[in-house]
């Protein structure tokens, strides 16, 4: 089952790329509450025909560029940040969402709440553990590393900064927790089994996320292919926790990631797609600036497309929860992604396993 369920894929790269139906124009936008694009029924269909155990979305929800396509109109990215978050969740297709920005600070039950109440009773939020906790350097404003972090995995701080105030705030809402390992330095980095431990340790003390929040799981996400190991794979199954499939250039292509979702078998998938693999390990800025204003695809990559929709089937058709989120810098417009991933699951669902 292990094996079937995450197959060596062909090379598909010369498949066409499936194109979303074209989103009428949007209005300018009308006084009153951020109203959601009207559902066109092929949209509802796909919606309809997804698993209740898979939850797609993107990497946060303020993005003016989304008109047409999640909102009915041209909004401020400021109101979007404060308010979108409903006509967002309005969006059939969309889910989940990653809340990012509690990776530079923070948040508070009270803030986890007013997000929790924006959204209705089956959303589930992918949070990221805040980079107090998950980045072993104390970095400046330009974002070069100063000097080793002395609250990096620390497990009093997991608990009391992140794990505490998301369950208290957000509840049965609650779906991936993720700690998101920042690129570790050389020397901390050559000293693997000293990370190891202390994730471990971390994890351990961690408090369960039920009955609170019973669809919810920790994941660890890293940035160093050096961790990816049998070692790594074995301390989050002992600590009841899962790994958070990253799709980003730092890290291997999702084929060479799939043993240590084989390691973990059964259990549910969280994956973070971030960044599209042709811009390199540091090309974030360079695919934010190319695919601004974030309404159409760019460079659509089928092969991880087709790669994700499998190992999605897969572990949905087992009963398993899933939480994909997808940034804008992967293929060039996340809601998009999500809806062509969608559509490809439509083919996929039922022989995944096959």
């Amino acid at each position: 089952m292990q094996d079937s369920l995450f197959p060596d894929l062909p090379d598909e790269a010369g498949a066409p790329s499936p194109s979303p139906a074209a989103t009428p124009a949007p209005r300018a936008a009308r006084a009153g509450a951020i109203a959601a694009q009207p559902v066109a029924p092929a949209l509802q269909a796909t919606a309809d025909a997804l698993s209740h155990h898979v939850r797609l979305g993107t990497s946060t929800w303020s993005y003016p560029g989304w008109a047409g396509i999640v909102w009915d109109g041209a909004y401020a990215e400021s109101r979007l940040a404060r308010e979108g978050l409903t006509a967002y969740a309005r969006h059939p297709l969309l889910r989940t969402v990653c809340v990012d920005r509690a990776f530079y600070r923070p948040l508070s039950a009270i803030q986890y709440a007013r997000l929790a109440a924006m959204v209705p009773p089956d959303f589930r939020f992918v949070v990221k553990a805040p980079s107090l906790v998950t980045d072993a350097l104390v970095r400046g404003e330009e974002g070069r590393g100063r000097q080793p972090n002395p609250a990096f995995l620390d497990p009093a701080l997991a608990v009391h900064e992140f794990v505490r105030p998301a369950l208290e705030g957000l509840g049965e809402k609650t779906g991936a927790l993720v700690f998101q390992l920042s690129p570790l330095p050389l020397p901390l980095l050559a000293r693997r089994d000293e990370v190891f431990d202390r994730i471990a340790a971390m994890l351990r003390a961690l408090p369960s996320l039920r009955p609170d929040a019973p669809d919810g799981v920790i994941a660890v996400e890293v940035r160093d292919p050096e961790l990816l190991t049998p070692a790594f794979a074995q301390l989050l199954r002992d600590a009841g926790a899962t790994y958070c499939l990253g799709l980003h250039p730092k890290l291997p292509p999702i084929a060479e990631q799939l043993p240590m979702l084989r390691a973990l078998w059964p259990g549910p998938l969280v994956c973070r797609w971030n960044v599209n693999r042709r811009h390199g390990a540091y090309g974030y800025e360079d695919a934010e600036a190319l695919y601004a204003p974030f309404d159409k695809m760019v460079h659509p990559d089928l092969d991880i497309r087709t790669a994700l929709a499998r190992v999605i089937a897969g572990t949905a058709d087992a009963a398993q929860n899933v939480y994909v989120t997808i940034s804008n810098k992967a293929e060039g417009s996340a809601p998009l992604s999500v809806r062509a991933l969608a559509e490809q699951l439509q083919g996929t669902s039922g022989r995944a396993a096959a």
